[in-house]
């Protein structure tokens, strides 16, 4: 294994294999393997990026270093020599952490004393200026998501956000020093000494921008960001003499299908609303599953009654909804509740015989996917084509054979879900 990645949630470990598995022309990507967890066992032979995907972006903080470092040492045991944290391009997370004190964690682990941060994914409308980060034309704080539940990211300037969580120096890589060369960590800053701590906060524009700073980035030993830092640094290890990877075979699954979406998000309710035209939806109600009056049995019904018509449950809701559930019943419990909802009712789904699932939402896709995996006694998971920007086909070698499909709530097009169960059919 050359390139290990640790992410601090299921979708965005989906979004960096992809990432990683893709590479750029000419050479292409990397052959790589997505994990529920930090795996038990050694990888496969032939597996050349492996992701880690953790549920430790709004876990307590201790505990999210401590499950980090332990992905860490994996990685490092099958061989990696670079080391990618991977976070939300929206740098979700709040001003006591996790991202400072888990990127502090690793570079300290890893004797790295410069250390790149780069939120920036312009494929999916994400850039990093002057260090500040955008969503599209609008500046992260006013995108939506400064209303979000768990991690309201209310300061664009992922200089000063960052700065809360870490008592490492924070310094900002600019596009002109990159433009102009100046761009490799060691010597970034000129009144950065080269004992001193210090993250990078990097501008990224476009593809190319990420590229330029990947292939700098050769021989560091660990960089942090969104999928995009992942950009160019497979073809750093095909120059330096790495194989290429095999072709995946095509795995079509003509199984029933299945939508499971626990996203507040601005993106992943268009998608429900425009779905809902022509499937049948069904809207879980926070306060009857808190009193144990709506349960996975219900919703497995639901499913069951609908199976070839592309189904869907969703807990989603507006800001103000959701915060007024929160208020009324404690975020913690009501997220505790739907994620254990979700997870049995994947489990269930699986016996019933559904093996296209698709998954909106970071928390919602870690409960979905660890419940599948070790349902089906799977650690790994192949990374298959793209659906939408950041969001791959991932296989299950089970028996039978399952995909999954784990988006991010901003990400996808109006038309993600159903079109995600159609392409899961002819899958490669």
């Amino acid at each position: 294994m050359l390139i290990g990645a640790i992410a601090d949630d299921f979708t965005g470990a989906s979004d960096i294999a992809n990432t990683l598995s893709k590479g750029i022309a000419p050479e292409g990507g990397l052959r790589t393997a997505q994990y529920c967890g930090v795996p038990s066992k050694s990888a496969n032979s032939g597996i050349q990026a492996g992701v880690i995907a953790l549920k430790s972006r709004t876990s307590p903080v201790d505990e999210a270093v401590s499950e980090s470092l332990a992905a860490l040492q994996w990685l490092q045991s099958q061989g990696c020599s670079q080391i990618i944290f991977k976070y939300c391009s929206t740098f979700d997370s709040t001003p006591a952490g996790n991202i400072g004190p888990v990127a502090e964690a690793l570079a300290l682990a890893l004797d790295e004393t410069n250390v790149i941060v780069c939120p920036a994914f312009p494929g999916a409308g994400r850039t990093v200026y002057q260090g500040h980060l955008f969503v599209h034309d609008t500046l992260l704080s006013e995108s939506g998501m400064q209303h979000h539940p768990l991690t309201p990211m209310t300061d664009p300037d992922i200089r000063r956000w960052l700065q809360n969580q870490t008592t490492w120096r924070v310094s900002h890589l600019s596009l002109a020093q990159q433009r102009t060369g100046r761009f490799t960590p060691s010597d970034v800053s000129a009144d950065t000494q080269a004992t001193e701590r210090s993250f990078l906060v990097a501008d990224a524009i476009s593809d190319n921008d990420l590229i330029a700073l990947g292939t700098a980035s050769e021989g560091a030993k660990l960089l942090t960001g969104g999928s995009g830092i992942a950009m160019g640094l497979p073809r750093n290890f095909f120059k330096n003499g790495a194989p290429e990877p095999a072709k995946s075979a095509s795995s079509p699954n003509m199984g029933d299908g299945a939508i499971l979406a626990g996203s507040c998000s601005g993106a992943t309710r268009q998608q429900i609303e425009a779905h809902s035209k022509n499937h049948p939806v069904f809207g879980i109600d926070a306060p009857s599953v808190l009193d144990g009056s709506l349960d996975s049995e219900a919703l497995i019904q639901f499913f069951k009654r609908h199976r070839k018509d592309a189904p869907l449950v969703f807990s989603s809701g507006t800001p103000e909804a959701v915060a007024q559930i929160q208020n009324d019943y404690g975020s913690t419990r009501v997220a505790e509740a739907l994620e254990q909802l979700f997870a049995e009712t994947a489990r269930k789904l699986v016996d019933a015989g559904f093996t296209r699932i698709v998954v909106a939402g970071g928390e919602t896709s870690g409960a979905v996917a660890k419940a599948v995996c070790h349902h089906g006694s799977e650690e790994a998971m192949r990374i298959g084509i793209e659906i939408d920007p950041g969001v791959p086909i991932l296989h299950l070698e089970t028996s039978p054979p399952i995909c999954l499909a784990l988006k991010s709530g901003n990400f996808g097009a109006r038309d993600f879900f159903k079109k995600a169960l159609d392409m899961m059919k002819v899958a490669a």
